[in-house]
């Protein structure tokens, strides 16, 4: 589908039809994240406020407690990636959105989706027993990630070539 064929509505021109039938983010994983992350910042500051009390025999600076503060941050920060996760699912392909960046895989070259039986979160099969995990439909969601993979399955059967 060519970039004039999409609107800046999110349809799809010919088919009027959105261009993603399906958004799915993990509902757990980003709570548990978003708590480390905190716990990790409070602690950064209470060390960073500590540093300060009694003698070490180091004399600590304001810059070492604002550095203190600072780590913690970017920790905290590191552990909030996994909120990121996604999965987006339309006829142009599947969008995966893991940690950092997000690919969007034409229905072409998905040989299936699966969740390995030990696994804790999906995964996209692709050509030459290659696979991209699905952060997004994870196992700790328990329903509803069962919920979401009966209309990620769907959705391939919909339009995946190799059905």
């Amino acid at each position: 589908m060519s970039p004039q064929e999409k609107s800046n509505t999110g349809k799809n021109a010919v088919t009027d039809e959105p261009r993603w039938l399906m958004v799915y983010r993990p509902r757990k994983s980003p709570r548990y994240a978003m708590i480390a992350a905190a716990v990790v910042i409070l602690v950064h500051i209470v060390i960073a406020l500590l540093l300060k009390v009694g003698d070490t025999g180091v004399d600590f600076q304001v810059a070492d407690q604002i550095a203190m503060v600072g780590l913690g941050v970017i920790i905290g920060g590191t552990f909030m990636l996994i909120a990121r996760a996604r999965i987006r699912i339309g006829a142009e392909g599947v969008a995966v959105r893991n940690l950092f960046n997000e690919r969007i895989f034409d229905w072409s070259i998905i040989m299936g989706i699966r969740y390995p039986r030990s696994g804790s979160w999906a995964r996209l099969e692709l050509p030459e027993d290659e696979h991209v995990p699905i952060l997004a439909i994870q196992a700790n969601d328990g329903e509803r990630a069962v919920a979401a993979m009966a209309q990620v399955r769907t959705l391939h059967d919909r339009f995946g070539a190799h059905g």
